[in-house]
């Protein structure tokens, strides 16, 4: 059976790495834990460990990539909110025999070797949500 364990990380869609940075670890004095270019997202990301879970700050490097139309349409923002779950395929068959729209029907496997989907805001009252396993 599906299960949320928590919430494993907040994402913030930034612009500009330099600026985002500057504000999380120098402002707020919190220390950046990871750096990385992810290119089959088309993004660079950042984090930031807190106890109980993650900020992370995503900048798109394509420019016609989704990342780079959210900021086009929204603006600079939460992104999304991450899900950690453990049982990922029966969750996402359980949310689509509910009629949920989802981003990824399977799993996309990550750089890190975990895998993820995302579910569409349509039905989310307007978050995307990603389901990290």
């Amino acid at each position: 059976m599906p299960h949320i364990k928590r919430i494993h990380h907040l994402a913030i869609a930034v612009r500009d790495m330099g600026t985002g940075l500057e504000f999380w670890q120098q402002a707020l004095g919190l220390e950046l834990s990871e750096r990385r270019q992810v290119p089959m997202e088309g993004a660079e990301i950042a984090f930031f460990r807190l106890e109980g879970g993650e900020i992370e700050l995503v900048r798109p490097t394509e420019p016609d990539s989704g990342l780079q139309r959210f900021l086009e349409k929204r603006g600079p923002g939460i992104h999304h909110v991450c899900l950690e779950v453990e049982g990922l395929d029966a969750l996402l068959e359980q949310l689509k025999a509910r009629g949920v729209r989802l981003i990824n029907e399977t799993p996309r496997l990550g750089e890190n070797g975990r895998r993820y989907a995302f579910i569409h805001p349509e039905s989310t009252g307007g978050v995307l949500v990603e389901l990290y396993e």
